[in-house]
């Protein structure tokens, strides 16, 4: 992502001065001798005082040779946003060079993670933004350090920045890749302007070839003109779908993928909807979005055309994280009382034991009833790691005892899921987008939705 130069008048200094390590350590080294002097020959304390009033003039020569804060003025371009799970390069340069030790060091808010912690400077050097989570991140301060030719005291300027860098999802990416499992899957549609395949309403009449299904034959039409003739079909077009996603604590927890990207399972649920979205929208569905934790508190009702995937993407910024536990009653009945027809419901959410889902398991029961549902969970890896582990003490016996209790009861939930009807999904993080696009397709071809 480019890297747009910034305001210097917006940037607001602080300057400041203490002493280093050796100062200290130089400074405590003439406390014995004058602690000798005062014992044994108490008129000389004098020397005692003299050590201390040099070791304080020396600092104070120090910081007048060193450079002025003035002089180091920093240039800082920041990006003007980043997608999570990105990492950008920022650079940092002084208009000159520095004559002694200088260091850098840069904050900002949680949602990004600054490498190094200390970047020591010649004259240019560059730090490493990476963004962990979703959010409105902040540049916040740029501090610089150096010592004079006596290293005796640190000067330090404090650079106040409050750059916004909203940290947003990687939309580029996904409708890169959403493009090309589109045309992987070409044969659920000849063209985009016509989805011929296996939906309801009748296209046209085309002669019979081998490799056709035989069923679609029109016995009626072919006797009248003499030749074999098949029925195409278009795709079903309009159905509704709404991704509704937990964002309690649970989904908080982030997973890292086979190529090392660290992402909230929040997220991951998110730049998945948005990639299905992409794709049910080009083949002619509504698209919506309901999100929950303690309480519903973001709805988007399905829509469709040119603008309904932006909409998508401004509604999923709102989705945010939460440290409380999800209310599966009121957030999933609030759902359902706002839809008023058939709808293929995704839901991201995960869950402990069999005790913190059996009100899930009830609601979906109760959802069920009316709308098509898709359960979308992650795998625990933490869990089958410790399953997995050979154990070499009795702690780790005990630990993989509890780990495979906890998965078998995750595994009765998702089973008990199955058996009510709920498509479920149980998935690594990489996996995610290929597996929940081959359920969408699989529920249009058996004609659910």
């Amino acid at each position: 992502m480019a890297l747009p130069p910034r305001d210097k008048s917006a940037i607001t200094a602080r300057l400041t001065a203490y002493p280093t390590r050796r100062a200290i350590y130089t400074m405590a080294a003439g406390l014995p001798i004058s602690l000798a002097f005062a014992l044994l020959a108490p008129s000389l304390w004098v020397v005692g005082a003299g050590w201390l009033a040099a070791v304080l003039g020396a600092m104070a020569l120090d910081w007048v040779l060193s450079a002025r804060g003035s002089a180091l003025r920093p240039e800082l371009p920041t990006p003007s946003a980043m997608d999570v799970g990105a990492t950008v390069e920022v650079p940092l340069r002084l208009p000159q060079a520095p004559q002694r030790a200088h260091e850098a060091s840069l904050s900002t808010t949680e949602e990004i993670v600054v490498r190094p912690f200390a970047l020591e400077l010649a004259r240019s050097g560059h730090f490493s933004l990476t963004a962990r989570r979703r959010g409105n991140a902040e540049v916040s301060r740029l501090w610089q350090r150096w010592t004079g030719p006596l290293g005796l005291v640190w000067s330090q300027r404090t650079d106040v920045l409050d750059r916004p860098l909203p940290v947003i999802t990687d939309t580029a990416r996904l409708t890169d890749e959403a493009i090309n499992l589109f045309n992987r899957h070409a044969d659920f549609g000849e063209k985009l302007q016509k989805l011929r395949g296996e939906g309801t309403e009748f296209d046209a009449l085309s002669e019979f070839v081998q490799g056709m299904d035989p069923r679609a034959i029109d016995w009626k039409h072919s006797a009248r003109h003499g030749t074999l003739l098949a029925r195409e079909y278009e795709t079903e077009k309009n159905n509704h779908i709404v991704f509704a996603f937990d964002s309690g604590y649970l989904m908080n927890e982030e997973t890292r993928d086979e190529s090392g990207l660290v992402l909230t399972k929040l997220d991951r649920s998110i730049s998945a909807a948005l990639l299905l979205s992409f794709l049910s929208l080009r083949l002619g569905d509504r698209v919506g979005l309901f999100a929950f934790d303690a309480k519903p508190y973001l709805y988007a009702p399905p829509t469709s055309g040119q603008t309904a995937f932006a909409q998508m993407q401004r509604q999923a910024a709102k989705v945010d994280y939460s440290s409380t536990e999800t209310n599966y009653t009121l957030g999933l009945t609030t759902l359902s009382q706002r839809l008023s027809r058939r709808t293929l419901i995704v839901i991201f959410s995960d869950f402990i034991d069999t005790t913190s889902a059996e009100l899930m398991v009830e609601n979906l029961a109760r959802l069920m009833r009316r709308h098509v549902v898709v359960f979308v969970t992650f795998q625990n890896a933490g869990l089958q790691a410790l399953t997995d582990r050979e154990p070499e003490s009795p702690q780790d016996l005990a630990e993989a005892i509890v780990a495979d209790s906890l998965r078998r009861e995750r595994e009765l939930v998702l089973t008990r899921l199955e058996r009510m009807g709920v498509s479920v999904l149980n998935t690594t993080p990489e996996q995610l987008n290929g597996a929940l696009l081959n359920r969408y397709l699989a529920l249009k071809a058996r004609h659910v939705l």
